[in-house]
């Protein structure tokens, strides 16, 4: 069985920052993609950033500039630093990862449980 685990939620002032982490831990025998998905009340989910295995990082626009997407593949961990942040940013913040299990021939997308940040202006 293969877990995501999210840490280093929180609340912080508007221009504060915040470092995300995310663990793959079970039986993984590969990770792809991994990445951060934010989902706001009332709003839908939505991408913040992705890190290929190769450690190519894509950001959606709003994030470019003040956050930063990094991958420890030795450790099948993602790390989100969140610089500058506002308001808006407040959110759930979900980890996502493509991961290969031990022992199956396929990938599957798995989900962290959610970290809650809150930025108050």
């Amino acid at each position: 069985q293969v877990q995501l685990v999210e840490s280093g939620g929180g609340l912080v002032q508007a221009g504060g920052s915040l470092r995300l982490s995310c663990a793959a831990s079970g039986s993984v025998f590969s990770i792809m993609t991994m990445g951060w998905y934010r989902q706001a009340p009332g709003k839908q989910r939505e991408l913040v950033a992705t890190i290929t295995n190769f450690g190519s990082p894509n950001y959606a626009d709003s994030m470019k500039g003040r956050f930063t997407i990094s991958r420890d593949n030795a450790k099948n961990t993602v790390f989100l630093q969140m610089n500058s942040l506002k308001p808006e940013d407040t959110a759930v913040y979900y980890c996502n990862a493509r991961i290969v299990p031990t022992g199956i021939p396929r990938w599957d997308d798995y989900w962290g449980q959610g970290t809650q940040v809150t930025v108050s202006s």
